[in-house]
């Protein structure tokens, strides 16, 4: 029993070692168009996942669990964004406003 004990807790991580691909190897199966997208990809998937890590590295700073200061950030980052829609909507009003104004003016 100790054999085989021994046979299944060493064999088994070591086949699975041995049959498991590299990422070189997986990467030279793929067909020629999946190889190129992949290789336009990967600068920005690096950038996402860098930028991901840095906000994270930005939560842990605060006293708060991370998923709450994310809720928060995210929060933030959304009202920013529909304030600074709102305010790309009253410009455009106000330009389309003066159009108008401009056209009036010069049919009289």
């Amino acid at each position: 029993m100790l054999a085989a004990g021994g046979v299944m807790c060493i064999g088994g991580p070591a086949l699975i070692y041995y049959v498991t691909p590299s990422e070189e190897e997986l990467f030279l199966r793929y067909n020629p168009e999946l190889q190129r997208r992949s290789l336009q990809n990967r600068q920005q998937k690096q950038e996402d996942f860098d930028n991901f890590v840095g906000r994270l590295k930005n939560y842990s700073k605060s006293d708060k669990p991370i998923w709450i200061e994310e809720q928060v950030q995210a929060a933030k980052q959304k009202e920013a964004s529909v304030r600074a829609e709102l305010d790309r909507r009253r410009t455009a009003e106000a330009e389309a406003e003066a159009r108008r104004q401009e056209i009036k003016n010069s049919l009289r």
